[in-house]
């Protein structure tokens, strides 16, 4: 057999095997993000007619003060959780990495990030709940004698709540990577350092930064997408609906189509959130060209 039969043959057995995740994508990805992108431009209740409405639903987003408010409590959500949840896991995993057992740890620091979103969200509801049935208000109050905030009702503290709420769910995946980003540090670079008198904030900033900054990269592209999408384990939290301070895009992409059943107006929102990720992503990547190091 000639070498274009066998790599036609080859081809159409690569096909065959590739057909039935291709045609997964297709209707399950591709296909939804197409409609949606259409839908963006309609007006649709999800049983009539669709009709064409071009801009308007982008028009009236714009001059909704709920969205407003679920594009600003996203932007905030991202500026509190990233360099906050990355500094404390690049910590510990520097901690961990000098102490024995940590495959224990890293099994500790884990398993948040495998549990539930919805049993998250009932736990830091008993630990944030407000008065004296909240654990860590009724804490506050019988050591201190203070009255605390109270976290999911309170429209200026419910980001703040919800920040540490997605640190600590999402700190262990953070942890793992940084130990294996430490691991690919050669040991004869950390050893030539302190030969030469680095100290621990020098060591920090001098090698550990610089040669885990692919790393720290990588984490901060995902955790800003991550914040972008947060959703479940918020309205769990907190609903939404309720208080103003914990909407989110994707809450109001929720709260138009499923709720209010204006899914011309949810899709033109999702689109929107989809060209926002990008943006910020488009972002990163060109100031990953200056920031980030990688070892030739």
């Amino acid at each position: 057999m000639s070498t274009p039969a066998i790599r036609r043959k080859d081809g159409w057995w690569a096909a065959f095997f590739l057909a039935p995740q291709l045609s997964f994508l297709l209707v399950f990805l591709v296909g939804p993000l197409f409609f949606a992108l259409g839908l963006a431009f309609m007006k649709w209740d999800g049983l009539g007619a669709k009709s064409w409405i071009g801009f308007d639903n982008f028009s009236r987003l714009l001059h909704d003060g709920d969205f407003g408010r679920s594009v600003f409590n996203t932007m905030m959500l991202a500026v509190l959780t990233v360099p906050v949840g990355l500094l404390i896991a690049l910590l510990l995993a520097l901690t961990l990495q000098a102490i024995k057992g940590r495959t224990v740890y890293r099994v500790v620091y884990f398993l948040p990030v495998v549990t539930s979103s919805v049993a998250v969200g009932v736990i830091w509801q008993v630990i944030l709940a407000s008065g004296g049935t909240g654990v860590l208000n009724g804490t506050i109050q019988n050591l201190f004698g203070i009255t605390p905030p109270d976290w999911l009702m309170s429209t200026e503290w419910v980001i703040v709540a919800i920040a540490v709420v997605t640190i600590w769910s999402s700190l262990g995946l953070n942890v793992v990577i940084f130990l294996a980003g430490l691991s690919t540090i050669p040991p004869n670079v950390l050893e030539a350092a302190r030969i030469d008198g680095a100290g621990p904030w020098r060591m920090f900033r001098s090698i550990y930064v610089p040669m885990l900054s692919p790393t720290i990269f990588f984490c901060t592209v995902v955790s800003v997408i991550s914040s972008f999408q947060a959703f479940d384990q918020i309205y769990v939290l907190v609903n939404p609906a309720h208080n103003e301070g914990a909407r989110t895009i994707v809450y109001h992409v929720y709260e138009q189509g499923f709720r209010k059943f204006e899914f011309g107006l949810s899709s033109a929102a999702a689109l929107i959130l989809l060209v926002l990720t990008l943006l910020v992503t488009l972002v990163q990547f060109a100031a990953q060209k200056r920031l980030v190091q990688y070892d030739s």
